[in-house]
C-alpha cells in the first residue's frame, strides 16, 4: 500500500517490499514515481539486490520552494544514493540531476532520445482519427467548435491554474471555444475555488474523470489543440500521444517537456507559470490555420520517427541485457 505525499505509512510499505525482495532474490529490480521509488530503493539496498534500477521519469521537488522543496531533494537524494544505475527521462532531466549533484554522470544515463516506452502506433492510430473525431463530436454534440484539450491531473504543478485563467480570458472573445479536462481534480488542491467553480459551471467547459487508453485515443483525435503547461515533467507521455494522433501542441519550455518535440516545428514552447504566453499560444493556433496543420504534421512525423514503441523497447531491452550480463 503507498499512499501519495509523505505518510507515516511509509515505513510499513519499505517493511513489505523488503519482506518481498527477500523472498524472492532477484538479480534486478527496477523501480520509478516519487514514493514507490524511494521505498523501494531503500528496501533493495538493505537485501543488497545486485543492480537497483531507478528511472527517474520525473523530479518531484523542482516545482516546490522552500522548506519543502529541501525535504523532498533530501527524499531523492536518498533514492538515487541507494540505486546503482539511474535511468533520466530526458537528457536535461538528466543534465540537470547531475549539476543538482543527485548523481554522478558514471551513474545516471540517457536511452535513445529519451522518454519510457514510448507510443503504441497501432493503437494510437491516425487513420481513425477523422472517425474518432465524428464519434465524440456527435457525443457532445459539437459542431465545428474549436477544441483545446487537457489530459492529466487538474494540479497546480501541471498549470492548472493557468490553463484555466488563459481559457476564461480566450472564451470571452470565442463564446463558442471548447475546453476539454480529462483527468481528476487533484485532491487538497490550492486552486482558488472561484476559478474553479467558474470551470464547473461554464458549458464549454467538459471534464471526463479518467478513462481507458482505448477510449482515450479517440478524444485525442477531437483536440485541434493539445494544451500541456506543467511546471515539471519526466518526458511526458500525453505529449507523444498527441502527437501520435495529429495534435497542433503547446507545452512549456522546461526540462522533459520541452524536449519531446520542436519549439515552432512540431510545437510550441511557453514559459512556465505565465498565463499571458499561454493564451497567446493558444490564440495564435486558433487564427493561424497553416500554423495549425504543419504542427499537426510535424508532431506526427516526429512521433513516429522518435517514439514508436517498438523502437523505445528494443532499446530498453538492450539496456537490461547490458547491466545483466555485467553482474
Amino acid at each position: 500500500d503507498m499512499r501519495r505525499g509523505t505518510d507515516i505509512k511509509a515505513i510499513y510499505s519499505i517493511y513489505q517490499i523488503y519482506q518481498i525482495l527477500k523472498k524472492e532474490k532477484f538479480d534486478m529490480v527496477q523501480y520509478t514515481t516519487p514514493n514507490a521509488a524511494l521505498y523501494s530503493s531503500i528496501a533493495s539496498y538493505f537485501i543488497k539486490v545486485p543492480i537497483r534500477l531507478y528511472c527517474q521519469w520525473g523530479i518531484r521537488y523542482v516545482g516546490f520552494e522552500n522548506k519543502k522543496r529541501v525535504l523532498f531533494k533530501l527524499f531523492e537524494k536518498i533514492t538515487c544514493k541507494y540505486s546503482t544505475h539511474i535511468r533520466a527521462a530526458s537528457k536535461k532531466n538528466l543534465e540537470f540531476a547531475i549539476s543538482e549533484k543527485l548523481y554522478s554522470n558514471t551513474k545516471g544515463k540517457l536511452i535513445g532520445e529519451g522518454g519510457t516506452i514510448g507510443v503504441d502506433l497501432s493503437l494510437f492510430n491516425i487513420a481513425k482519427k477523422n472517425t474518432y473525431n465524428k464519434d465524440i463530436r456527435k457525443k457532445f454534440k459539437i459542431t465545428n467548435e474549436f477544441v483545446f484539450g487537457f489530459i492529466g491531473r487538474l494540479s497546480i504543478d501541471k498549470g492548472a491554474i493557468e490553463l484555466l485563467e488563459a481559457f476564461k480570458e480566450i472564451s470571452k472573445q470565442i463564446i463558442t471555444a471548447k475546453l476539454f479536462i480529462i483527468g481528476n481534480l487533484e485532491i487538497n488542491t490550492c486552486i482558488n475555488k472561484d476559478l474553479i467553480e467558474w470551470a464547473k459551471n461554464n458549458k464549454n467547459i467538459i471534464f471526463i474523470e479518467q478513462i481507458k487508453r482505448e477510449e482515450l485515443v479517440k478524444y485525442y483525435s477531437i483536440f485541434d489543440c493539445f494544451v500541456h503547461p506543467t511546471y515539471r515533467e519526466g518526458f511526458g507521455m500525453v505529449l507523444q500521444e498527441a502527437g501520435a494522433m495529429g495534435c497542433p501542441i503547446i507545452t512549456t519550455d522546461i526540462p522533459g517537456a520541452g524536449e519531446v518535440m520542436i519549439n515552432g516545428e512540431s510545437c510550441l514552447l511557453i514559459k512556465s507559470k505565465d498565463t499571458e504566453e499561454l493564451k497567446r499560444g493558444m490564440k495564435e493556433i486558433i487564427f493561424n490555420h497553416n500554423k495549425r496543420i504543419n504542427l499537426s504534421r510535424e508532431a506526427f512525423k516526429r512521433t513516429k520517427e522518435k517514439f514508436c514503441r517498438k523502437k523505445m523497447l528494443k532499446n530498453q531491452l538492450a539496456d537490461y541485457i547490458d547491466l545483466l550480463n555485467k553482474e
